[in-house]
Formats: structure tokens, C-alpha cells, sequence
């Protein structure tokens, strides 16, 4: 239990049903829908077709979406893999023959074709009992109605104003009087509103296949894309087998690559055999410990994800290898900066990450994403749809497992967790923030499962982000004295300059029936429950 005399939150308890996103918006429409009768699947839906609209520098319906699902709380977990491809006529060497050694951000060749509204359908078709049009029923309302800005959303938003100018739409779409919207401004989308409602009457392949998708090419092509209707019509979902380690006797679950799950599990795999034992949270020696572990499995991710063909998945996960990289960890002394093979990925992040539990244990862990704060910052003035920069990703490098392809995908940051015990289904939970992720999966679980700690309390902990390359960005949390014992054994340090990433965790207690939620103070999110 926190200490009640100091700030902070208190987790959640509920014993019907749970919900934990980023945004409180966000909540209280998938509340809505659980007490409506609507199960978990449509309630995270609406959920982020919420914050497709009132957060919209961190997700919308121009990025991709992950999930894992599990009905009545038991285990096996199945998976969709919702990420978009490079359009068919892209290439490594189109690029490079135009003078190109990466691809730019703000460039059409960083979109690949949209995933998200293909995964949203075909999660509700296979899960939900709600239409895609009821679930965008409350994000078209506040498209049109608008939404009051809030301070995370503001603070995002203002880090984006001089790139948002670069661009007349954006600047026109995106900004007021040519700055972010001031928190407690009300702020609308109406072109957003009008797809909204387009794909609401006729459904998600409207979206792929017609006058919008022809509208979207239109605007990619005039901005130097290759994008073609064909590429659009031919964007699809994939349901995926997750792949999973246990960790000290719980199984934690992932989506398999072109996604980075395996680097958390590689992480858990290494951290599993260190002793805590007299250990504080907080303690020179675990934040150690998770850096030296991030490194390595980093550096494998930078190695191998990405690759098509012949990726070494099954020793990757062994606990040998972990034990092979747990083996090169000292206790009081930095690795040297690791062989880094470039993955050519662009450095942050904006995500949003959704968990919902209903009265029948069902549970979805979701999170989606346009990568960069508003994506491309490539916005579709008729459509209003803002493109992800998920190309960015793709390394220019010929014979590099992350090559860009055409109709390929590439290396994918977001993550969706989900932790079982035998075949009950004990954690549904995500930590937000780009190649953070991996890291912020180890982190919250080992504060949870090493530590006690609850779903609140593990996502309140201070947090670092470790790199291959040596460097270490602490958050202002992090104890001085851990900061001088890191400092002492070789680390390399900086002040983190935003909080890092976010998360959410819906805890599952078969044994009393209960839900215990939590949601991340560095977000404007909240948990609810019933």
C-alpha cells in the first residue's frame, strides 16, 4: 500500500469491470459501453476511436494497431498484428538513387498504408458484440462537438509547433492562430469527423477502398509517394500466434515479430536469473541490471527484427542465450558501448495503449499508434487523417534485415502485453513510449512480480531508458544516491527531458474476484472500474 501522507494515485479496485487508457476521455467512453452491455473488445475500440480524435498527436486512424486478446479470462492469448506495409513499388534503391541515406519523417515515403481501421474491424468481428458504428459513435461526437484540450495533450503538442508550421495543412489543420491549442481550449476535427462518419455508414473497407482511399493516394502521390489504390485495397490485418516466456512460473505474451515483444522477453529471460533478495525497487544494483539487460537484448532486436526470413526466434528466447548475456553482466561495472548494426528506425515515439477487463474476465490489451508526435505530420485536408511515419523505420542499408521493401513491413516499435498463470489470464498491461517499450515491460512487471509492487505503484516508480550505444536518460525521480553509485561504475547519464512513456496494467484476481487497475501519472489517463 502507498503512503497516503505523499501524492499520488491509488490503484483501482473493481469487481465487475476495468478499463486503463491515457486518456480520461478515453475511460469514460469505454466505461460507457461496458455498462452499457458491450463487451471488452467493443469497449476498447470505442476507447481508441476516442483518442484517435481528443489524442491525436499520440494515435489515429493514419497509424497501426497491435492486440492480444483472451476470452473468459483463460489462456491460450491470440494476437492481430495490424501494422501497414510499403506501398508494392518501393524500394531501397529507388531511394538511394535519389540521393536518400534515410527517410525523412516528414517525407510521404515515411507512410506505410494505414493498419488500424482493418484491426479494428476485424477485432470486433471476431470478438465484439457492438458495430463499428456504435463503437465510433463518441469519437465522432467529439470530432464534430469538440474536446477540451488537457495538459499532457498540450505539453505533446507544443514540443510539435515549429515541425506542425513546416506545413500549410498542418498548420491550418493542426494549430491555432499558428500555436498549439492552450490546455482547456476546445479543439475539433470536422474533416476527421466527416471519415468518421463515412466509415461508420459503410464500413472499415471504406476506408481502403473508394473515394477516400482514393483521396489519400491522391494526396500521397502529389506529395511524392508511391502509394497506389491497389496498395490500399490490399491492406489487411493478421490474426498471429503470440509468442511467450515464462518468468518465474508465469507466462508473459507477445506479438511476434516484425514487432520488437521479443526484445521484453529476452530482457525477463536475462533479469530472471539475478537474485533480489534485500534489493529496494530503487537500488543501484537492479537499475544496473535492467540497463546492462537492455543493452543486450537491444542489440539483438537492432540485429535481427526486421528479418523475413530465417530469424533464430526459438534460440533467441531460450534461456540459454539469456544465459549467455546475463554471463557478460558485472555487478559493479558498465558494459562498453555494444556493437550496434543500425535498424534504422527513427529515435521516439507517440502511442497510446488501452486495457480493458469485463465482467466475463475477457480481456484485450491494445495499443496504437501513428510513431512520431503526429506522425509524417503529412495531413489529408479533405480526409483529416494525420499519416504515421512508420516507413522511417525501414533502414536504406542494402541485405539489412529491416531493408525497405515493397509490400514489406517494417521494424515496429508498439507492443501490447498479457501475463498468464495455467490458464487463467492474471495481467492484461502495456507500457507506452517507442523503443522505450520493451524496456517499460520489463521494468513494470519485475515492480510488480519482484517487488510487490501493485499496478499503480509499479507504473509510478521512476523510470531510465538504456540504449546499445551506452547512453542512460533518468527521470528526475531516480534517487541521487542511485544516481551516483550508476555514475561511479561507468554509466553514462542525462537528465531524461519528457517523462518516459506511459503505461497501463489490469491486475486479475481469480482467487477474490477482483480488478486492480492502474493508470500512468505521466499521461492524462485514468483507470475505472465497476
Amino acid at each position: 500500500m502507498r503512503d497516503l501522507h505523499l501524492p499520488g494515485r491509488t490503484a483501482i479496485y473493481a469487481n465487475q469491470a476495468a478499463v486503463a487508457t491515457s486518456h480520461s476521455l478515453s475511460s469514460a467512453a469505454a466505461l460507457r459501453v461496458l455498462a452499457e452491455g458491450g463487451n471488452a473488445m467493443d469497449a476498447a475500440i470505442t476507447a481508441c476511436a476516442v483518442q484517435a480524435v481528443v489524442e491525436p498527436q499520440s494515435t489515429g486512424i493514419g497509424g497501426d494497431c497491435f492486440a492480444l486478446v483472451a476470452r473468459d479470462g483463460k489462456a491460450p492469448v491470440v494476437g492481430l498484428n495490424g501494422s501497414g506495409r510499403a506501398p508494392m513499388a518501393a524500394s531501397s534503391q529507388a531511394l538511394l538513387a535519389q540521393g536518400m541515406t534515410q527517410i525523412p519523417r516528414h517525407s510521404a515515403h515515411a507512410v506505410t498504408i494505414p493498419g488500424a481501421l482493418d484491426a479494428w474491424h476485424r477485432l470486433l468481428e471476431a470478438h465484439g458484440t457492438w458495430s463499428l458504428a456504435r463503437c465510433l459513435e463518441p469519437a465522432i461526437g467529439y470530432a464534430f462537438d469538440g474536446y477540451i484540450v488537457s495538459d499532457r495533450v498540450n505539453f505533446d503538442w507544443r514540443a510539435q509547433e515549429s515541425f506542425l508550421r513546416q506545413d500549410p495543412d498542418a498548420a491550418r489543420l493542426l494549430l491555432v492562430a499558428d500555436e498549439a491549442p492552450q490546455i482547456g481550449s476546445r479543439m475539433r476535427h470536422p474533416e476527421l469527423g466527416k471519415t468518421l462518419e463515412t466509415v461508420a455508414s459503410q464500413g472499415a473497407r471504406a476506408f481502403y477502398e473508394g473515394p477516400l482511399a482514393d483521396t489519400m493516394v491522391a494526396f500521397l502521390r502529389a506529395r511524392g509517394g508511391l502509394h497506389t489504390s491497389a496498395d490500399f485495397k490490399q491492406a489487411e490485418a493478421d490474426w498471429v500466434d503470440p509468442i511467450s516466456t515464462d518468468y518465474n512460473g508465469r507466462t508473459v505474451w507477445q506479438i511476434p515479430p516484425n514487432g520488437q515483444g521479443m526484445v521484453a522477453l529476452i530482457m525477463l529471460n536475462i533479469i530472471e536469473g539475478f537474485e533480489n533478495e534485500g534489493l529496494e525497487p530503487l537500488s543501484p544494483v537492479r537499475l544496473h541490471r535492467e540497463i546492462e539487460a537492455a543493452r543486450w537484448a537491444y542489440a539483438t532486436r537492432d540485429r535481427y527484427v526486421g528479418q523475413q526470413t530465417g530469424l533464430p526466434l526459438e534460440w533467441l528466447l531460450s534461456k540459454d542465450y539469456a544465459a549467455e548475456c546475463r554471463a557478460k553482466i558485472e555487478d559493479f561495472k558498465a558494459s562498453e558501448p555494444l556493437p550496434l548494426i543500425d535498424p534504422g528506425h527513427a529515435v521516439h515515439k507517440d502511442t497510446v495503449y488501452i486495457s480493458v477487463v469485463d465482467a466475463q474476465r475477457n480481456a484485450v490489451s491494445l495499443i496504437n499508434s501513428t510513431f512520431n508526435s503526429f506522425g509524417s505530420g503529412l495531413i489529408c485536408p479533405k480526409t483529416g487523417v494525420v499519416f504515421q511515419n512508420r516507413g522511417q523505420s525501414f533502414n536504406l542499408q542494402a541485405g539489412h534485415p529491416n531493408a525497405l521493401e515493397g509490400d514489406k513491413r517494417p521494424m515496429h516499435t508498439i507492443i501490447p502485453g498479457m501475463v498468464s498463470q495455467g490458464d487463467r489470464i492474471t495481467h492484461c498491461y502495456g507500457v507506452m513510449g517507442g523503443h522505450y517499450q520493451p524496456l517499460g515491460h520489463m521494468h513494470v512487471l519485475s515492480n510488480m512480480f519482484d517487488f510487490g509492487l501493485n499496478p499503480q505503484e509499479a507504473l509510478d516508480l521512476p523510470r531510465f531508458m538504456a540504449a546499445a550505444s551506452g547512453a542512460v536518460e533518468l527521470e528526475r525521480g531516480i534517487p541521487e544516491a542511485a544516481r551516483k553509485a550508476l555514475g561511479d561504475i561507468g554509466h553514462t547519464m542525462s537528465d531524461a527531458v519528457a517523462p518516459i512513456g506511459g503505461g497501463q496494467v489490469i491486475a486479475i484476481d481469480s482467487d477474490h474476484g477482483c480488478l486492480i487497475a492502474g493508470s500512468d501519472p505521466r499521461k492524462d489517463g485514468a483507470a475505472m472500474g465497476f
